[in-house]
């Protein structure tokens, strides 16, 4: 009898010979000073040896005010990342010939080969407006890294509350995703809930899925047109109406949100997509700023360390600009800075900061 011999194997032998050979001293010496990646990028953009990519492979606009896109990472993500649901991964592209990068919490189950990305336009974003109106099937994207803990517990809890509001929605999607994936519902006791704010029903990202989920108490409130299950802000009746004294709450969404969930919940686990309110000293210190690696110095205007190189003409790589994802992360050579969200001032040389959030108190030399 005739048996179909696997293909894993060849396959496998066939992959390790490629990389061997694309990543040799010999074809790199071929391919001169600009790597092997510029010559395969010009057959597939995402065929990179060195460079995290991913390529768009669906998009899909079905809200007002967000679209939806499905990445396939490359092997240089892959094979260097592991994502968790509830985590950010950092995306970056080109627009006008600058590149932005910015962090996005994938929606999608834990584990999944693909990445998805539901992005809510904001009137003054950029990147957000930019992907709403030009993002298509084809397009390459960068990723640069996986982070955040906002995370689900190894131990999972029995009875389990997830809060979101707007497009904070995708962090507690993916979580919702995974639980359903394992069975979670199946354990003797479980419970889930999900309570979601939109400003309008047409704008509730997840709607239909969420109205299909078998054994899941979904609850919607809608903010600007006072209908939906939920009527008002989150309370005490929301609770009692969504899962009252939860095991663990998982909140994402606005800081009015995220704090009206601690104040009436207990073991919350939280995570706000808003940045925090910001505010430059008034007294700009007047001290020099040196871009020690560029040789651009400015005399400071009190506004952030990447403000005041963005204007200089530098083009730091940068993520969220509000502390969260360490994309901006430089090293201070010397002289002293103050966090913006912190307060705290670091003064010792040689010491990594946030420049997104981070002004100088007096001279400061930067390695930029």
């Amino acid at each position: 009898m005739f048996t179909q011999r696997s293909q894993t194997p060849r396959r496998s032998f066939a992959k390790t010979f490629r990389d061997r050979v694309l990543g040799s001293d010999l074809v790199d010496l071929l391919t001169g000073p600009h790597g092997v990646d510029r010559y395969t990028e010009l057959v597939d953009p995402t065929w990179t040896q060195g460079e995290a990519r991913a390529k768009v492979v669906d998009v899909r606009r079905t809200t007002p005010r967000s679209v939806t896109l499905t990445l396939a990472p490359n092997e240089s993500f892959t094979s260097t990342h592991t994502f968790r649901a509830g985590q950010y991964v950092n995306v970056a592209l080109d627009i006008d010939g600058r590149r932005h990068t910015r962090c996005y919490s994938p929606a999608n189950v834990e584990g999944s080969s693909t990445l998805e990305l539901t992005v809510g336009r904001h009137a003054d974003g950029l990147v957000s407006n930019y992907l709403y109106e030009q993002a298509r099937q084809g397009m390459v994207v960068g990723l640069s890294g996986v982070g955040g803990d906002f995370v689900l517990p190894t131990q999972r809890p029995r009875r389990i509350l997830l809060v979101s509001g707007g497009s904070g929605i995708t962090p507690v999607m993916s979580m919702l995703r995974t639980l359903v994936a394992e069975g979670h519902l199946q354990n003797q006791g479980a419970e889930i809930a999900f309570v979601h704010y939109a400003r309008t029903e047409a704008e509730a990202c997840y709607r239909d899925e969420l109205s299909t989920m078998t054994g899941v108490k979904v609850l919607h409130g809608y903010t600007r047109s006072g209908t939906g299950e939920l009527a008002g802000r989150f309370g005490p009746q929301h609770l009692a109406a969504a899962m009252p004294a939860p095991d663990a709450v998982f909140v994402c969404g606005p800081s009015a949100l995220v704090e009206a969930v601690r104040e009436h919940c207990d073991n919350v686990y939280t995570e706000s997509f808003v940045p925090p309110v910001i505010t430059a000293p008034a007294n700009p210190s007047g001290g020099r700023i040196t871009f020690a690696d560029s040789g651009v110095d400015v005399v400071d205007d009190g506004r952030s360390l990447l403000e005041q190189a963005e204007s200089a003409g530098l083009t730091p790589e940068n993520g969220c600009r509000m502390g969260i994802c360490h994309t901006c992360t430089r090293r201070k050579v010397s002289g002293t800075v103050r966090s913006l969200t912190t307060g705290a001032v670091s003064t010792a040389p040689d010491e990594n900061i946030q420049i997104c959030v981070s002004v100088p108190v007096g001279d400061v030399d930067l390695s930029l």
